[in-house]
């Protein structure tokens, strides 16, 4: 079955930063993340994971990839991020989008975006660090963000053809977006480079909506996926007993 990551922002939020990261494996998680890396003191986080003996599997890369104007800037900024993911040892980017332009034709943004991450696909190669494209809801989360589907998210995968530019397949996203998630993970996993898990509707663990997690760890290993799965949700109460049901479906 794939190795576990949790959000330490998102699951264990009610103490120090640091401080989750040691929990959150105790708690059963094979490898933590977080969002933005700029805020954050990566000495102590590189600290407290070595202690934890628990890898950091992902973090955001940043910089807004649908605007021509910032497409520099945007690959400059990931650029960055690279190194930074290569010093403390994480093997995956987390790369958004940004917003759906104004006043700009969806072809040229859409084009931008396979640009910036084309430019910057050799960096990330050179590094052994993955450049995960993330779709996002736009109904309940994200209104406005660029990239909904996996379906668009897969074409511009494959336009700018790097192995190490892969999808996140966040399984809540594309649940509210678009369903179908079983067979969408079975026939691309060899273009999904992360998965985020949370359940539907409410953000919360498995076992709190609709989705069959239990369904969704089977299909994942029967496809071979060897990424990892991150925990990105609100526990409903306390962040162990969430953290259980997620073991309890893998």
């Amino acid at each position: 079955m794939p190795d576990i990551s949790v959000c330490v922002e998102m699951v264990f939020d009610d103490e120090p930063f640091h401080d989750r990261i040691p929990r959150a494996v105790a708690a059963g998680a094979d490898a933590v993340e977080f969002w933005g890396w700029r805020d954050k003191d990566l000495d102590a986080v590189e600290a407290a994971a070595a202690e934890a003996n628990a890898p950091v599997a992902a973090f955001g890369a940043g910089g807004t990839l649908t605007d021509p104007d910032q497409a520099d800037e945007a690959a400059a900024t990931i650029r960055e991020s690279i190194e930074t993911a290569s010093d403390l040892g994480c093997s995956t980017l987390i790369a958004t989008t940004g917003p759906d332009q104004d006043g700009l034709d969806r072809q040229t943004q859409y084009e931008t975006v396979v640009d910036v991450l084309s430019d910057v696909a050799a960096d990330a190669e050179d590094a052994g660090v993955t450049l995960a494209l993330e779709p996002l809801n736009t109904e309940v989360d994200h209104p406005g963000y660029f990239l909904t589907t996996s379906a668009e998210g897969f074409d511009i995968v494959d336009d700018v053809g790097s192995p190490n530019v892969r999808l996140l397949y966040d399984v809540y996203h594309q649940q509210i977006t678009e369903g179908n998630v079983i067979e969408t993970v079975t026939e691309n996993v060899d273009r999904i480079g992360h998965v985020h898990i949370a359940d539907v509707p409410g953000r919360h663990e498995p076992g709190t909506g609709e989705l069959n997690y239990a369904n969704v760890f089977a299909a994942l290993d029967e496809a071979g996926y060897d990424g990892y799965v991150g925990c990105e949700f609100r526990p409903t109460g306390d962040p162990e007993a969430a953290m259980d049901a997620v073991l309890n479906c893998r």
